[in-house]
């Protein structure tokens, strides 16, 4: 089985949009976990007011502060899946999302996708109506979406170009994962340490990448900008150390 883990913060508009298109994808025997910062009681009511046709776990902890790889251990130790999926709580899954992870579940390596990114004008339009039925390349294309080839489904990848992972769209077997212990709790600012760290600590031990580009698709809802440079440049400090020290199973990660 697979367990598809959402990073979430106190966006139920976003959570309700996510869990819908969830609702609706083309495969099945999935689980989901919605991993949150926090504890909003918004959300908490949101999840107990409504029924979905997969296995839904909520894993919380207290709001002091950026925590998401801590709330991500947690729910990585929670999952029945033998294969996580990471999707972030401003990032929609197409159709077809699952299915694509489905197919290569029994990988020994980092599989990776890419996202859209909606504007303004379509993340408005969704989330008043807190449904998702899908984006054609045309809706993305008039509604004045940025990288539109990337919501191309297809089973031959567009571009062969081997990218960075995102942490907001990506997955790997459950032992994989822990066998670096997991995320580095150490970094408690938004940016690097959920997706540069760990893509660095899992190639160091031999684990290769696999892209799911055009098959693996998100829609990333607008926002503004959540992270601070300020905090950008504390966490690769924090990176740089852990490289220069070869410390690829992190010390302060699922096991302490």
């Amino acid at each position: 089985m697979i367990s598809v883990i959402i990073s979430h913060y106190n966006n139920v508009a976003n959570l309700a949009l996510i869990l819908d298109a969830l609702s609706k994808q083309s495969a099945s025997g999935f689980e989901v976990i919605v991993s949150e910062d926090g504890q909003d009681p918004k959300t908490a009511a949101f999840l107990d007011s409504h029924r979905y046709p997969f296995p839904l776990q909520h894993t919380t902890q207290e709001d002091i502060g950026f925590r998401k790889n801590r709330i991500l251990n947690t729910s990585v130790q929670a999952a029945k899946g033998s294969f996580l999926v990471f999707i972030d709580g401003d990032c929609i899954p197409h159709k077809h999302f699952v299915k694509a992870y489905q197919k290569v579940k029994e990988t020994n390596k980092i599989c990776y996708g890419r996202r859209v990114m909606l504007s303004e004008k379509i993340t408005t339009t969704l989330q008043k109506k807190m449904q998702f039925d899908g984006l054609s390349l045309l809706d993305l294309i008039l509604g004045g979406a940025k990288k539109c080839k990337e919501g191309i489904y297809t089973n031959i990848p567009l571009s062969t170009k081997e990218r960075g992972l995102k942490g907001c769209n990506w997955g790997i077997k459950k032992d994989l994962l822990v066998q670096i212990n997991g995320f580095d709790e150490a970094y408690v600012h938004a940016g690097l340490g959920e997706d540069y760290d760990i893509e660095w600590r899992l190639e160091s031990v031999g684990i290769k990448k696999y892209s799911m580009k055009n098959k693996a698709i998100i829609y990333h809802l607008h926002h503004k900008r959540t992270y601070s440079q300020e905090g950008v440049k504390i966490n690769f400090k924090i990176f740089r150390k852990r490289v220069d020290l070869n410390e690829f199973v992190c010390k302060n990660g699922i096991m302490k």
